[in-house]
């Protein structure tokens, strides 16, 4: 298996290399990393704020990151394109996804079999040789992809064409399905979330779960229009959710549930909608007239809960359907209201400060603690 990235030496090729002013505190780290692992992403042990360590399995492919040679050297092996799996030192959906659902030895083989596997750092100043044959920066090249969380997975034919992007964790089941969909042609006739909805993803455990009613969230009618002539006084979220979803219990229990998170929710304007209502009227922030599950497919999303966070002038400035637990939350909320998206951040870099910044607090009270001895 690779080495993590936080111990490699100094001959390790660039982009698996740490990067400059990210170094984690040894002692904290190797704490970190005896924490219990979970057994999916709705497993009440799985602790999101974690900082794991990244390796990626042994049969990734060791790229030299010319991305049209990858993708020739697959085809000449008979495979269907490359799957690009963009992760950051410290992620613990990373962690998960490589120990649950890539430890699957049916999913490996699977993927293996039909895909060439690369392992990218979403920070990296290593160069690339993208699909157009420019060369560029990893994380330009991440940028310019849409990759605003970690995990994120790319899959690409042998011609550089992007088949599917998938952001957050997937468990076993899920990305099961997902190479279902890749491997069996499913994806030259009918989208990703159009397919997961009829193979009925959804879990067994979610059926009969109803929307709980909550204060939190505003009453229709949803006249969600802002810009820059008629600002908002406050930012906006949106969530979508469903009557089948796995992962909504569990969003309502911890994190909506969880009194800090509903103290910072405070300065929001909260909408909840159903991604599966046809018939109640949504007036967007961008003006637009739809409904609930015309504007989550609008969206592009294929998993429920999902967030949209809208600034006060109306303009989307995080979306996401991946996973979200306490420590994802806290920091969605934080790059909304302390409005890092105008410095050009994108999420991931927003929540690395902050992690490291946790990690920071850690090491000095641990220096303190021992002075004071």
């Amino acid at each position: 298996m690779h080495p993590a990235t936080s111990f490699l030496p100094a001959s390790a090729p660039a982009h698996l290399r740490p990067l400059p002013g990210c170094r984690l505190a040894a002692g904290l780290l190797a704490a970190l990393l005896l924490l219990p692992v979970a057994a999916a992403a709705v497993d009440p042990d799985f602790d999101d704020a974690a900082i794991m360590q990244i390796q990626y399995p042994d049969w990734f492919k060791a790229s030299f990151l010319d991305l049209p040679d990858d993708a020739a050297m697959a085809a000449e092996a008979g495979k269907q394109g490359l799957f690009l799996f963009f992760s950051t030192e410290g992620c613990s959906y990373c962690h998960l996804f490589i120990e649950k659902s890539l430890g699957d030895p049916a999913i490996a083989e699977r993927l293996r079999e039909h895909f060439d596997a690369i392992g990218l750092e979403i920070f990296s100043d290593a160069e690339l040789t993208d699909f157009s044959g420019e060369t560029t920066r990893v994380k330009q090249f991440a940028l310019d992809a849409g990759v605003e969380f970690a995990p994120t997975f790319l899959f690409y034919d042998t011609d550089g064409e992007a088949l599917v992007k998938l952001t957050g964790y997937y468990g076993p089941e899920r990305f099961a399905k997902v190479l279902d969909y890749l491997v069996e042609g499913h994806h030259q006739r009918v989208g990703l979330r159009e397919y997961l909805a009829q193979t009925k993803a959804a879990a067994d455990a979610a059926a009969g779960w109803t929307l709980p009613s909550d204060p939190l969230f505003e009453p229709p009618p949803h006249a969600l229009a802002r810009n820059d002539a008629m600002p908002a006084e406050r930012p906006l979220l949106v969530l979508f959710e469903g009557g089948e979803c796995e992962r909504c219990p569990r969003f309502h229990n911890e994190v909506l549930g969880d009194d800090s998170i509903r103290d910072k929710l405070a300065g929001f304007d909260l909408v909840r909608l159903d991604a599966g209502d046809a018939e109640t009227p949504v007036l967007t922030p961008a003006g637009a007239r739809t409904n609930p599950q015309d504007w989550y497919a609008e969206l592009g999303f294929t998993q429920l809960p999902a967030l949209a966070f809208f600034a006060e002038d109306g303009r989307r400035v995080l979306e996401t359907d991946a996973v979200v637990l306490n420590s994802r939350m806290h920091n969605s909320i934080g790059f909304v209201t302390d409005r890092v998206y105008e410095q050009g951040w994108s999420y991931q870099r927003y929540a690395r400060s902050q992690a490291m910044k946790r990690v920071q607090a850690e090491d000095d009270g641990a220096a303190s603690a021992e002075s004071s001895d």
